[in-house]
């Protein structure tokens, strides 16, 4: 019998879900709580209950080449960061060409997840639905969890003594649309991430003042790397990421640093983190450094108190007469029509298997698609899970014991503690964990034998870009195009820029990226030889 599977919201996640199940000869059935595909990429001129929500400026801070389906690369003349707007009018495109809307139900919420009585057996779920006021059940062989982790909002207020006693307005940064109402206003935007740096940059053109309070710091990248090149065609390499994991600790974090200082030094600037060295998810941001320098975004330490009209930092000085507070502190990940027990298996956190499949569960029918944070694109990550996730719900590729997976979860959390600062998050290497699951279904490139039999195309796939279509070149759902994609990557994102013809484009010289890196790691090795 064909395996029936719920999939839980038509964002991105959910497209890739359904159309691997498709692949895979399943039979899903998706439900959206929405009117339409795209979930948090899909803008509302409001923020609306139990769904993610942006602003009207949002950009895209992974290039076109980086973030698009594997098999399905963006229209030559798409720019590459794209405005909201772009990317849903894409992810449109993918859904129509695929033919997957007739598996949606939109507006249709998810009110609850349950095991049935023999799942130990069967491993099946009965799924209640609701729309239009009328309540549905049905039974599913597995689900898949697709519903994002910025729906949620963190808003610390517990952190800020007297926070209750400010009169001005207070928000998070999801019912943030635009900077048109903010004329004239003394804004104290909390947090550094990239939706409180947008907004700051944003409101500065229009505000009288923006501040924005930092606990920690954070770096601040631009989109635009050497020579012009979009950021990720350079730094998310096979090879940087192979220098960056085996150097030394103290080499690797010096040339991090340097990386993250290659613009602008951000002792300069009040940016710099406490903890360098971490990989935290830094921020991406063209504008920032430029209000800062021009005085229009101030930067400063965490809030030590609020008062009716003002806010008084660690430091001392005080931001008075504030109207507005905007909290830009992040989300809370929360399956309101699941129990808890089935996820937060271990001292009340989220606990599965490779960000994916929760290790107790008797059954491997149930999966979390999209709960992972990393210098990747999220269409990419979200394609290569759900293609694992159909072949362990199919039974062809089972997972390890129970034992075996909370030991490689352990040993997880101790790397992220590591390279992160904390164990929890759900920050992750990109290649590295593209590669693991990758290797789980075969399709998991295979450098050595690409040198051998496609000299060419193996230069491009290690010492180039980790773009999608590497991990469409093998294994189920191989993709016939992805060889040629990946040769014609650069041609697609100069194809946008040149429109004014200056002379012949011109592509890096993918030998005169790495040569720097290999030098360090020479001069690193000889270093440590003569020292030691």
């Amino acid at each position: 019998m064909v395996k029936k599977v719920a999939i839980i919201g038509a964002g991105i996640s959910g497209l890739a879900s359904i159309r691997n199940c498709l692949e895979e000869g399943l039979e899903p059935t998706c439900f959206e709580k929405g009117e339409d595909v795209g979930g948090l990429w899909k803008f509302s001129d409001h923020a609306e209950e139990g769904r993610a929500s942006i602003y009207r400026s949002v950009f895209t801070n992974s290039s076109k080449e980086m973030t698009c389906f594997p098999d399905f690369p963006f229209p030559d003349d798409f720019p590459n960061f794209m405005h909201n707007s772009k990317l849903q009018e894409y992810i449109t495109m993918f859904a129509k060409e695929k033919n997957l809307l007739k598996y949606i139900q939109f507006k249709t919420i998810v009110s609850s997840v349950n095991k049935r009585p023999d799942f130990s057996t069967t491993g099946q779920w009965d799924v209640i639905t609701e729309k239009d006021g009328k309540k549905e059940s049905a039974v599913f062989d597995a689900v898949m969890i697709c519903s994002g982790h910025h729906v949620y909002p963190n808003i610390p207020k517990e952190s800020f003594p007297g926070i209750k006693l400010f009169k001005g307005e207070c928000f998070h940064s999801r019912d943030y649309k635009e900077p048109g109402i903010f004329k004239g206003k003394r804004v104290l935007v909390i947090g550094l991430g990239n939706s409180g740096c947008d907004i700051a940059s944003e409101l500065s053109q229009t505000a009288e003042k923006v501040i924005i309070s930092s606990r920690s710091g954070s770096w601040v990248m631009s989109r635009v790397w050497d020579e012009g090149y979009p950021w990720d065609m350079l730094i998310v390499t096979r090879f940087e990421t192979f220098l960056k994991n085996t150097l030394p600790a103290v080499i690797s974090d010096w040339w991090y640093m340097k990386q993250m200082n290659a613009r602008f030094k951000h002792e300069n600037y009040g940016l710099m983190p406490l903890n360098g060295t971490l990989r935290k998810e830094p921020v991406f941001n063209d504008e920032l450094p430029a209000r800062i320098l021009c005085g229009i975004v101030t930067i400063k330490p965490n809030v030590k108190e609020f008062t009716e009209d003002s806010a008084i930092f660690e430091d001392g000085t005080v931001f008075k007469a504030i109207d507005c507070v905007i909290f830009a502190t992040g989300y809370s990940h929360a399956y309101p029509f699941l129990d808890d027990s089935i996820i937060k298996s271990r001292d009340n956190e989220v606990t599965l298997f490779k960000g994916i499949f929760p290790p107790p569960l008797e059954k491997p029918t149930l999966a979390v698609i999209g709960l992972v944070q990393s210098l990747g694109a999220v269409i990419p990550t979200t394609d290569l899970q759900s293609r694992w996730a159909v072949q362990v719900i199919k039974g062809t590729c089972p997972l390890p014991s129970v034992k075996d997976m909370m030991n490689d979860i352990d040993e997880k959390m101790g790397k992220k503690l590591k390279l992160f600062g904390k164990s929890d998050t759900i920050q992750t290497d990109y290649i590295v964990y593209m590669d693991e699951l990758a290797s789980f279904i075969g399709a998991k490139p295979n450098i050595p034998w690409l040198f051998l039999t496609d000299p060419k195309l193996a230069l491009e796939v290690y010492f180039g870009p980790c773009t999608p279509y590497q991990f469409r070149l093998v294994g189920p759902g191989k993709w016939p195009g992805a060889r040629n994609a990946i040769l014609t990557q650069w041609d697609r994102l100069l194809k946008p820029m040149t429109t004014r013809v200056v002379g012949s484009p011109l592509k890096p010289c993918l030998f005169c990226n790495w040569f720097r890196p290999v030098l360090i790691f020479v001069v690193s090795i000889a270093a440590f030889i003569v020292l030691f």
